[in-house]
């Protein structure tokens, strides 16, 4: 199926807003602005919190709905104002989508019977699709016979078979169990990379977006706030919002104290570290903000000059212990892998807290 498909396309958004009238707020951005370029054969995902513009981004490039600004094209075609069906795309549902009183070589065939394909065409192709997607023998079977995975692999299917240019998918696995979307987010990443199909994929799932995606747009109020692949945006986050977003977080208080080449002090909770850091835009007496993730984060016991805490809770998981801070800066998360028989911390007890001088996101207070 993959060379039937032709060469794949990028796809590239300039400017694009989506804007209604809000009784009560007036005009209101649903998305505003947004100008991507997506590679051709790339999965690119648009992340973000409930009315972020995830969904308004992909219906406007589904052509489901039209924007009040700016173009789409889809390869070298403007297809701002194309309609939806002549858009050469595929389109996987939240909910599926399939139709209950249809068997499931119905439902797959159903796009192909719209486009008035050859009876022979037809069985040879959803055949073949059926099997791609493991579903090979189920072709007589309804909806309601399958389970939640399967049912998604159908409406997968139904999308890929008409060989679309470009596979969009909306939140696809949101009505799963938490076991049923880690394999289906790996099955659905196989298979994009297998028929080198150019994806845009929609989810609020953080960690979802991190192992499927090539890149990540990461959006809040309507605007792309940082894109880049998963490593970059945990470990640089470009604002308070993208560090507390993507994955867990701690944002420590800080005052900038000096600022030399590759290297910034700071002041933190009572305690003073020398971060190998770049300064650019920081100055002494700045308010700063340091992104620490909770795996970062050691333990030692209390000694005179560092960061102390007191450990408010401890949760003991095996391969891990997760520990929650009271320093004087506020509270703090930690992750102790492995941890030693017998050498964890109990609640109540006074600990040094050791951060990493490397590896640390400085944010001014105004990155928010």
């Amino acid at each position: 199926m993959a060379a039937d498909a032709g060469a794949p396309v990028g796809i590239r958004l300039e400017g694009v807003s989506a804007q209604f009238r809000h009784r009560v707020k007036g005009l209101v951005y649903a998305a505003r602005d947004v100008t991507l370029a997506i590679a051709p054969g790339e999965l690119l995902t648009l992340l973000g919190p409930s009315g972020c513009g995830k969904t308004t981004t992909l219906r406007m490039i589904a052509g489901f709905q039209e924007p009040s600004a700016g173009r789409i094209l889809i390869g070298e075609r403007d297809v701002t104002r194309v309609m939806a069906s002549d858009r050469d795309i595929g389109f996987v549902f939240q909910s599926y989508a399939l139709f209950p009183h249809l068997s499931i070589f119905e439902n797959v065939a159903y796009g192909l019977r719209v486009r008035k394909e050859a009876a022979a065409g037809i069985a040879r192709r959803v055949g073949a699709v059926l099997d791609l997607v493991g579903l090979a023998g189920y072709e007589r079977q309804l909806p309601s016979q399958l389970s939640g995975g399967e049912q998604q692999r159908v409406a997968l299917a139904r999308a890929i078979v008409i060989r679309p240019r470009v596979l969009l998918f909306d939140e696809p696995l949101s009505n799963l169990d938490a076991k049923l979307r880690v394999q289906m987010r790996s099955e659905i990443r196989e298979l994009q990379k297998r028929l080198g199909i150019t994806a845009v994929y929609v989810t609020h799932d953080q960690e979802e977006a991190m192992a499927i995606s090539d890149r990540i747009a990461v959006m809040s109020r309507g605007e792309i706030v940082q894109l880049g692949d998963a490593e970059t945006l945990y470990r640089r986050p470009a604002s308070t919002f993208v560090a507390e977003f993507i994955g867990r977080s701690n944002l420590l208080a800080a005052t900038v104290e000096s600022v030399a080449p590759g290297a910034v002090g700071v002041s933190v909770a009572g305690a003073r570290l020398l971060l190998e850091a770049p300064g650019d835009g920081l100055g002494q007496g700045m308010a700063v903000r340091l992104v620490v993730r909770p795996e970062a984060v050691t333990l030692a016991a209390e000694r005179p000059g560092a960061l102390a805490a007191t450990v408010r809770g401890r949760t003991y998981l095996g391969e891990k212990v997760e520990y929650e801070l009271e320093t004087a800066g506020g509270r703090l998360q930690a992750v102790i892998f492995d941890p030693p028989e017998g050498g964890t911390f109990p609640p109540g007890c006074r600990v040094a807290v050791q951060l990493p001088t490397r590896g640390l996101q400085i944010l001014p207070e105004t990155a928010s």
